[in-house]
């Protein structure tokens, strides 16, 4: 038997294989974005967790926080100086109840701090357009921590 007769008889085995080859570098070529993409995101969660303990903050789990803001900071960096997100944080800090018991309270200063810091962190470009406004409200030491006297 010639070697091109024994090639044609068998070249489904030789399709089949690039084939094979084929997806495997696929495969491989999306698991190594994906991989890349959760090395970002850890690195810029470990960031954050960094700054929220120089804060004075709880050292949050970074593997938490990397599937909350991901590695561009999801939802919290979509323009968040616009009107209709700065009227959402500004609910979030009243007293809870809803409708027309709902009533504005002085914030606590570590929970806005703890905003700001993700906004330097994962968008620190946007940052700028919200300080003033972080600035403007009315804070103060409102939470018991376990350190207080």
């Amino acid at each position: 038997m010639s070697p091109t007769a024994f090639a044609s008889r068998h070249k489904w085995i030789y399709i089949g294989a690039i084939v094979l080859l084929v997806g495997f570098v696929v495969v491989g070529l999306i698991q190594y974005k994906a991989v890349r993409s959760t090395n970002r995101s850890l690195d810029k969660a470990d960031q954050l967790a960094d700054e929220l303990v120089a804060a004075g903050f709880t050292r949050p789990d970074p593997s938490t926080l990397a599937r909350a803001l991901g590695q561009d900071g999801g939802i919290v960096c979509e323009d968040p100086a616009s009107a209709l997100k700065t009227a959402l944080w500004k609910i979030n800090m009243s007293n809870g109840a809803t409708g027309p018991g709902q009533r504005p309270v002085i914030a606590d200063r570590q929970a806005v701090q703890a905003e700001a810091l993700v906004l330097k962190v994962y968008c620190p470009d946007t940052l700028h357009r919200i300080q003033d406004e972080l600035e403007d409200l009315k804070t103060d030491r409102t939470v018991r921590r376990g350190d207080d006297d």
